[in-house]
C-alpha cells in the first residue's frame, strides 16, 4: 500500500500477560502520535480476559490499538512478543494463509480468528514491526507491562470487594 503524504504517523507499543497460562489474562496499549510543531498525543489502553493465554493477550494488544486508529495511519508497532513479531517479519502469516492457516507441520494455526483480524488491519495501515527487548531498559515496553499486569490486578481488585 503506497503511502500518502497525509497519513499520520504513530508509534505504538503493545504487551500481554497472564497469570498461568492458560489464565487470567491482561493487554496494554501505549499510541503516541506526534503532530505538526512536535505537539505529542499520547494514549494509554489496556483490557482483561477471565481465561485466555499470554499469546492471545500479545496479539489482542495490537489489535485493540489499531482499531483506535479512524483513518489509515505509518505505524511502527513495538513489541516484545516474538510471536508476533516474526508472523510478519519472517512471513508465517503469509505462509500460513497460502497453506490455508496449517503450519508447516500441517497442523492448524492457533489463534486465527486473531491472526485474521491483525491480517485486516495491516492491509489499512502501513505497519513496521519491530522487536524489543522484554523487562529491560526500554520506558515504553515497561509501561505497556505494566498496563497489561495492571488490567489483572485491577479485575483481582474488583472481585476481591
Amino acid at each position: 500500500m503506497p503511502v500518502k503524504a497525509a497519513e499520520k504517523n504513530v508509534l505504538i507499543y503493545t504487551d500481554g500477560a497472564c497469570s498461568g497460562n492458560p489464565g487470567e489474562g491482561g493487554w496494554g496499549a501505549i499510541l503516541i502520535y506526534t503532530g505538526e510543531g512536535g505537539a505529542e498525543k499520547r494514549k494509554e489502553i489496556s483490557g482483561y480476559e477471565p481465561q485466555t493465554t499470554n499469546n492471545r493477550m500479545e496479539m489482542t494488544a495490537p489489535i485493540k490499538a489499531l482499531e483506535l486508529l479512524s483513518e489509515p495511519c505509518v505505524v511502527r508497532l513495538c513489541s516484545d512478543s516474538a510471536y508476533l513479531i516474526n508472523a510478519f517479519n519472517e512471513g508465517w502469516l503469509k505462509n500460513w494463509k497460502y497453506n490455508n492457516w496449517k503450519t508447516a507441520a500441517k497442523k492448524p494455526v492457533e489463534n486465527k480468528d486473531l491472526w485474521l483480524r491483525l491480517d485486516k488491519l495491516s492491509q489499512t495501515h502501513r505497519i513496521t514491526f519491530q522487536k524489543v527487548k522484554g523487562h529491560s531498559t526500554d520506558e515504553l515496553n515497561n509501561r505497556a507491562d505494566a498496563l497489561a499486569t495492571g488490567a489483572i490486578a485491577a479485575h483481582r481488585n474488583k472481585t476481591a470487594l
